[in-house]
């Protein structure tokens, strides 16, 4: 006798937490070895000048798009489940997930451009002028650090974690961290803009922190536990997560 099991699909609102999850793990993972790919040729004005390939910079170019494109992936993944709980706010999380993902791209085409200076002008004469050009493009790309993934976070998490501590989704003391992050971020990226510190440095760094910390824990609670229902209130028709079959033809 041949007894048949039927697989249980995955509950919509579970898949979209999962999804979500691994992308905001995903974008830790793509982020932290892109700075030590560019250092060269952020770092060093003389990179351009320099004769052979540098693949190191490619790959660092990949990772980040790679990055991009996982940031995307957490706002689409997370819509259809936010917007029921406050849908401006969804809309501007999404919004802001994607033009960071611009900024990022924006910063590669810069360190790109750089790279194909290296490798079409070698034995160039004009030195002066290559590396003149070469450090506005490491200026473009400085630039969009700040103002994509140094001030970005910070607006996603005005958007995205005021929602999860409304709705309770997830516990309250991990959107708390975002929403405790989310000025100090903004106060640092604004200090750098007016020249206070570098990007880089201890107190940028340390300032950082709280952010950081609020969208890995958010990342790593979704992809293991998924969202809590949390109890239902009085009037508040819009707490818990949506219902599978209406998330399915959202």
């Amino acid at each position: 006798m041949t007894t048949h099991t039927t697989t249980r699909p995955m509950d919509p609102v579970r898949k979209a937490a999962l999804f979500a999850g691994l992308f905001y793990i995903g974008t830790f993972v793509f982020s932290i070895p892109a700075l030590a790919l560019y250092d060269g040729v952020v770092n060093d004005p003389n990179f351009v000048l320099g004769a052979g390939s540098d693949q190191g910079v490619l790959w660092g170019g990949l990772i980040e798009i790679l990055t991009a494109l996982t940031g995307i992936g957490t706002a689409v993944a997370l819509y259809p489940v936010i917007k029921r709980h406050g849908p401006g706010r969804a809309v501007g999380f999404v919004a802001s997930r994607t033009l960071e993902a611009a900024m990022i791209c924006a910063g590669v085409l810069a360190v790109l451009a750089v790279y194909t200076l290296r490798q079409d002008m070698a034995g160039a004469t004009d030195t002066a002028a290559l590396t003149t050009t070469a450090t506005g493009l490491v200026a473009v790309k400085d630039w969009s650090f700040l103002l994509g993934p140094g001030i970005m976070p910070a607006i996603n998490a005005l958007c995205f974690a005021t929602i999860m501590y409304q709705s309770r989704l997830v516990p309250r003391w991990i959107p708390t961290v975002g929403l405790i992050g989310a000025p100090l971020l903004l106060a640092s990226s604004t200090t750098t803009l007016f020249g206070g510190w570098e990007q880089v440095s201890s107190a940028s760094l340390l300032m950082a922190l709280p952010i950081a910390t609020w969208e890995l824990s958010v990342g790593i609670y979704m992809t293991v536990k998924g969202f809590r229902t949390p109890p239902a209130t009085d009037g508040d028709a819009n707490v818990g997560p949506a219902p599978a079959a209406a998330l399915a033809h959202a």
